[in-house]
């Protein structure tokens, strides 16, 4: 990786490098610094059209405007985060920015500012525009666009996102001068926030967090879109795991974390969360991103991974996976009973129906095996009643999928887990069962079995349709899928 431009040294005291006369640039000779401003083609991009979701985001903005009148309303993209020294970690826009505008560049902030007659809002996108070669910002400055590549124009970005543009370095001055109420998105950008110190309150600024998050429980046809080409890029993923295993066996579960990661950022942006690659006994980690740990045969594989796409919506999609290609009876009985579990709870996904029922099918199901087994002292109903199956079951049985693979978490409970499903919502149905290592309640030979599967499940008007059913679930179609592709 190059370093930052270093000044060069002189080759002798008698023939000193000329300094820059205002000092900023040392080592950098006025020669040298005119010569970098000029000769430099026009890259102005002039046949530019909307993105895709234009229309879609202007709908959102108009809904967030009914919802504030007469306020100003502030969401900033966030800004990049150091890793060390000079570098810096990849950049996501804050998922409230980007559904509301569609750019995921760093320190944008998006403005809604009350019209005087009180009728709606007008939007603003403010953006560091083009570096200026003038100053020389685009070579000596480390977020240069010859360090880090070219940005949109500010024209550009109005016409990509139908929003008209200001430079972001002109808002601190605007925000403080600011009168009449405001909100914003906290957690993103410190900036925006010291500029709004005395003007906002933790309270007021909650309540425009919870309605952006409310706002994204039922999909729109953009975004339903974008998460059947995460749910197929993803079953594409599990698909070149199943070819490598052999390769894993020899290295470890990093070997199928980097094989996942591959389709991930072929075909999308990046991988929607930390992928969990979980063989043998780490199964039982509910969230095991190290991945450091061997492949053996006769283990199962939990596969716990999603692609996000480029426009930010992720699969979340999980398969447990026999490594040799064939259950064993015991792992196969285990398997099972999570299947006909997650068929329970996905059959209770409809419309109307309340947001619990899926988990409480799954569970119940869950629970009558382990009593069955004689892991449980029964009636079912007493085992429901004190919860006693979450030894084994651990988690709830999903969660809303979208931009964020648990999405709408800032929602209240009466919209999310208290409400009532609709057509649109996408969440996912993943029910498991885990025996963990050093649980001596279990007979040996169940200890280190981790089994969970998982599918991203649209409402739909007459019931539900899955999203990621292109991956087989039960048992002997997982076997006979494997075997096809490993030859």
């Amino acid at each position: 990786m190059a370093d930052e431009l270093t000044p060069e040294t002189p080759e002798s005291d008698e023939e000193p490098i000329k300094q820059r006369k205002n000092g900023l640039y040392p080592g950098v000779s006025d020669e040298l610094a005119e010569n970098m401003k000029s000769g430099w083609a026009d890259t102005e991009l002039r046949d530019l059209r909307p993105i895709a979701q234009a229309a879609h985001t202007a709908a959102r903005r108009a809904a967030l405007s009914a919802r504030f009148p007469g306020e100003r309303l502030v969401v900033p993209a966030g800004n990049l985060k150091t890793r060390a020294n000079d570098t810096e970690y990849g950049f996501r826009a804050a998922t409230e920015y980007a559904y509301l505008t569609g750019n995921q560049t760093e320190d944008g902030v998006l403005v809604l500012e009350p019209r005087k007659d009180g009728e709606g809002h007008d939007a603003t996108l403010y953006l560091l525009p083009r570096s200026d070669r003038e100053n020389g910002e685009f070579w000596l400055s480390g977020q240069g666009e010859l360090w880090v590549g070219r940005r949109h124009s500010l024209t550009e970005a109005a016409t990509l996102y139908g929003i008209p543009t200001h430079d972001v370095r002109e808002l601190p001055a605007r925000l403080a001068e600011a009168t009449g109420p405001v909100r914003v998105v906290r957690g993103y950008d410190a900036g925006v926030e010291k500029a709004l110190t005395d003007k906002v309150t933790a309270e007021r600024d909650e309540e425009l967090r919870v309605f952006l998050s409310e706002a994204r429980l039922v999909k729109d046809d953009f975004e339903i879109a974008e998460l059947e080409k995460a749910c197929a890029s993803t079953a594409r993923g599990f698909e070149d795991v199943v070819k490598v295993l052999d390769k894993a066996e020899a290295t470890s579960e990093r070997y199928i974390e980097g094989t996942f990661f591959l389709r991930a950022r072929v075909e999308g942006n990046d991988v929607g969360y930390g992928s969990i690659c979980a063989a043998g006994p780490h199964a039982c980690t509910l969230h095991w991103v190290r991945n450091d740990g061997p492949v053996r045969p006769g283990d199962l594989l939990l596969l716990d991974a999603g692609v996000e796409t480029n426009e930010l919506y992720t699969a979340d999609v999980t398969r447990t996976l026999p490594i040799s290609g064939t259950f064993t009876d015991l792992q196969r009985k285990i398997y099972d009973a999570v299947y006909e579990a997650q068929e329970a709870g996905i059959a209770a996904v409809k419309p109307g129906a309340a947001f619990r029922d899926f988990h409480d099918a799954a569970q119940r199901v869950l629970a009558e095996k382990l009593v069955e087994w004689g892991l449980l002292e029964g009636p079912v109903e007493r085992v429901l009643e004190l919860g006693l199956q979450r030894r084994w079951t651990l988690h709830g049985t999903g969660h809303m999928l979208g931009m964020d693979v648990h999405d709408c978490a800032a929602a209240r409970t009466e919209a999310y887990v208290g409400g009532t499903l609709e057509p649109g919502m996408c969440l996912t149905v993943e029910p498991g069962l885990y025996f963990q290592a050093d649980d001596l309640t279990v007979p040996e030979e169940y200890r280190g079995i981790g089994v969970r599967i998982e599918d991203d499940i649209l409402v739909t008007e007459d019931g539900n349709r899955n999203l990621s059913g292109a991956l087989p679930r039960r048992s002997d179609e997982v076997e006979a899928w494997m075997a096809g592709l490993r030859g």
